[in-house]
């Protein structure tokens, strides 16, 4: 049977949680489990860094040269949330007394194999803006210029970068070349994510990848980094009791999900469900112990 025997005031006393978690602990088991469930966002030191980086783009004045950052990670290090949030924290906005969408980031996932017709069609289509099946390639372009001009993008949230190498060495130049075009005539910068191939695959332009730098994500290791990530999703699970996890735990918990970041919310949130569900409400070094993840662990955090 669910519990509640909490009223919204009894919350205050409850500090091993973050403020927004705390207001959880009022809800049944059920709505506590779901929202576990949910994508919830969780700002860890390493994240907000990533975030301020990206922002600092957004910040600059407009020039022909844009600066731009590569993001390079395993999958499942966080690469794919980290855009979504930044999006998220800047929605288009309607002028009115202009009549127009202004758009500042705009993010799209690089196709399987990209071509220039079949980027440019992404973008409009991100943008909501309709194109016919007969576009020529010089249709789409002055679409996409223009409107893109128009909702004044700023910076260029690319997903998936690494995968321009699907294409051969004549592709993947053309949309190299295409990608420092945007760049240079909409003054916007690029974000561009992926695995670590996409290194190898922005290096084929000389003049672009001069434009970048580098952010890698690691895999996490057993340092104090580590350690401010545990403390604070732990901080971010509405369980009504502390939780104390030795260092040996620490280290189980790297070596069970082997330092991704994917893996160590999926056996976070797994514990999180199991103590609740079974009244003990915190988390203990024997349950770390002897967590086994159920198949491929969810990709909600790539």
């Amino acid at each position: 049977m669910p519990r509640h025997g909490m009223t919204e005031g009894m919350t205050e006393a409850f500090t091993h949680v973050s403020a927004s978690t705390a207001e959880l602990l009022a809800l049944s088991d059920e709505e506590r489990l779901q929202a576990i469930h949910q994508d919830r966002w969780v700002t860890y030191a390493r994240a907000g860094r990533v975030l301020q980086v990206v922002q600092s783009l957004l910040d600059l004045p407009r020039t022909t040269r844009m600066p731009s950052i590569a993001i390079y990670a395993d999958s499942g290090m966080g690469k794919t949330m980290l855009m979504e949030k930044f999006r998220r924290d800047h929605p288009s906005r309607f002028n009115v007394d202009e009549g127009r969408e202004v758009l500042p980031v705009l993010a799209i996932q690089m196709a399987s194999r990209p071509t220039e017709r079949r980027f440019y069609g992404h973008l409009l289509y991100e943008i909501g803006v309709p194109f016919g099946s007969r576009s020529t390639l010089v249709d789409l372009e002055i679409q996409a210029l223009r409107n893109l001009k128009r909702m004044e993008v700023k910076v260029l949230l690319i997903d998936e970068v690494h995968n321009i190498l699907a294409g051969t060495a004549g592709e993947q130049r053309v949309i190299l070349n295409l990608l420092r075009y945007l760049s240079n005539e909409l003054k916007l910068s690029l974000v561009c994510l992926g695995v670590g191939e996409a290194r190898e695959a922005i290096s084929g332009d000389v003049q672009l990848a001069r434009r970048f730098e580098e952010v890698p994500l690691p895999r996490w290791q057993g340092n104090e980094e580590f350690q401010e990530l545990v403390l604070t999703i732990v901080r971010n699970l509405p369980l009504r009791r502390p939780s104390v996890l030795s260092p040996r735990s620490l280290r189980r918990i790297l070596q069970a999900t082997d330092g991704i970041t994917a893996r160590i919310f999926r056996l976070f949130n797994d514990l999180a469900i199991d103590a609740i569900r079974s009244g003990e409400e915190r988390l203990r070094d024997e349950v770390v112990e002897s967590w086994r993840p159920l198949g491929e662990p969810a990709g909600a955090f790539a």
